[in-house]
């Protein structure tokens, strides 16, 4: 009888390696480039630059081949490429300025807390050996996701910075705690969904051919919307509170597949924020930038004014179909061109073309995240690793519908791209954690393991088991295989 050779799954090390190199030309040639275009030599540091950024990124994939060798091997080399640019656009903003007199250090700081971010991405991957033993953690992270939330409104230790109070100051230092709270609410929302999913995918009444889901089952969502409302009115922060909702709401239709949560969740944000915008004055001034940019009390108005929203969009203009080219464009006219307004930095000087190569490279890590999210055996790593990809996913659009005028400013930054200590760190765990439960889900059953208790890092057993709180005891959930 003839058989058929079971499919041997490849680890994938030496292509990760081989688009590490392409990522690492990317960056290095970039940085070059706008040496080369604003004064004439390449930068005094280009050396020493290429080389750390060269030692940092393959000492990643080096700690992936000891620690996680079944790890995708497309998601390391998107982030490093998309780091890349935005150091390089960071610097060249910094030369732009120190040209108008001011001393800017952003590309310097960035590279700091690059350096930082892979390390911290490499410490992850190294300790958290099974993904799964996040869930015992799950009411211990919603209540620390909260905390770092609500943070900023802690008197003398939040800081209000460009009329939004979301920021904390320690030591000098200011850092957004929200950007790792979201991290540790994903976790919170993959535990608890995981145990719910079966009685919120309840039938409920069917309106207008919608299946809705049991009014006493609406508490969750509700309770997501009033803390993001919350955030919204006490933070002046649209951005925290549209990304928190959101991922409440996209993990629950992971897990529920029940097309009436999106529509209730979309109806109850949108009337909130309209709500909010006649009510408070601050939201109200961003709808207000938004909808009259061009009129000239809008545009001249501060705070809250449209103009550094005009700016931007003049800037992409300017840029046209292939840019200006690196270090040709204006980008310095635009305020905090290398933070909140990146996009259209890039666009300026690369130009339509350009800025669609780099949301290329954001769509593959979002799909790489979801596949990931397939991939895994166990239900927890199927809603955490959908979630923290829809988390690239979603900031990607509400940041480029905000520079593009799609949508309201949000005040929210472009993941790995734009300036930013915290927004780089929280993405580059982002990164890390997605890396740990590919190869979870990647790894073939049987394949030895790299843990300590005898058992392969990624292949569940049968029972898909998960532990819980107490070492000693593991809490087993059958889920249902037949479910997309």
């Amino acid at each position: 009888m003839a058989t058929v050779a079971p499919h041997r799954v490849r680890p994938g090390r030496s292509m990760e390696l081989g688009l590490l190199v392409l990522a690492l030309a990317i960056g290095v040639s970039a940085y070059a480039l706008v040496g080369l275009a604003t004064a004439g030599t390449l930068p005094a540091d280009i050396f020493g630059y290429s080389a750390g950024l060269v030692g940092l990124s393959v000492g990643l994939h080096l700690v992936m081949r000891w620690r996680a060798p079944y790890a995708d091997p497309v998601i390391l080399p998107v982030a490093v490429a998309l780091n890349g640019i935005g150091l390089a656009m960071i610097y060249r903003i910094d030369i732009a300025e120190t040209a108008q007199g001011e001393n800017s250090t952003f590309a310097e700081r960035q590279l700091g807390w690059t350096a930082l971010g892979i390390v911290l991405a490499a410490v992850v991957i190294v300790l958290l050996r099974d993904h799964r033993t996040l869930r015992r953690y799950t009411y211990t992270a919603m209540v620390a996701g909260l905390a770092l939330i609500v943070l900023p409104l802690v008197p003398g230790l939040g800081a209000v910075i460009n009329g939004a109070r979301i920021w904390i100051r320690v030591g000098g230092y200011s850092f957004q705690p929200a950007e790792f709270g979201k991290i540790a609410l994903a976790v919170f929302f993959a535990g608890y969904l995981v145990t719910t999913r079966d009685t919120l995918a309840l039938a409920g009444p069917k309106v207008l051919g919608l299946q809705l889901p049991r009014p006493r089952d609406l508490g969750p969502i509700l309770l997501a919307w009033a803390v993001s409302l919350a955030v919204l009115v006490l933070e002046r922060d649209l951005g925290t509170s549209l990304l928190f909702f959101g991922l409440f709401v996209a993990m629950l239709y992971l897990a529920t597949e029940r097309l009436s949560w999106i529509v209730i969740g979309m109806g109850l944000f949108v009337g909130g924020a309209v709500l909010a915008s006649r009510v408070f004055s601050h939201v109200g001034a961003r709808f207000d930038a938004w909808l009259n940019a061009f009129d000239d009390d809008v545009f001249n108005a501060s705070p809250g004014g449209s103009g550094q929203l005009v700016r931007g969009l003049f800037g992409m203009a300017n840029g046209g179909l292939f840019g200006t080219g690196w270090g040709q464009g204006r980008p310095d006219l635009v305020p905090y061109a290398e933070s909140d307004f990146i996009i259209a930095s890039l666009g300026e000087e690369l130009g339509l073309t350009g800025l669609l190569a780099i949301l290329v490279l954001y769509l593959v890590l979002a799909q790489r995240g979801l596949r990931t999210a397939i991939g895994v055996r166990d239900g927890f790593g199927k809603l955490f690793a959908g979630g923290m990809a829809f988390v690239v996913a979603f900031q990607c659009f509400v940041v480029v519908g905000g520079v593009t005028r799609l949508i309201p400013l949000t005040g929210l930054t472009m993941p790995f791209l734009a300036y930013g200590g915290s927004s780089l760190l929280a993405n580059w765990v982002i990164a890390a954690l997605l890396l740990r439960i590919s190869d979870s889900a990647r790894r073939p059953a049987g394949a030895e393991s790299d843990g300590r208790d005898g058992r392969g890092s990624g292949a569940p057993p049968a029972d898909d088991d998960v532990a819980t709180g107490d070492d000693n005891v593991t809490e087993v959930i059958t889920l249902d295989r037949g479910r997309r």
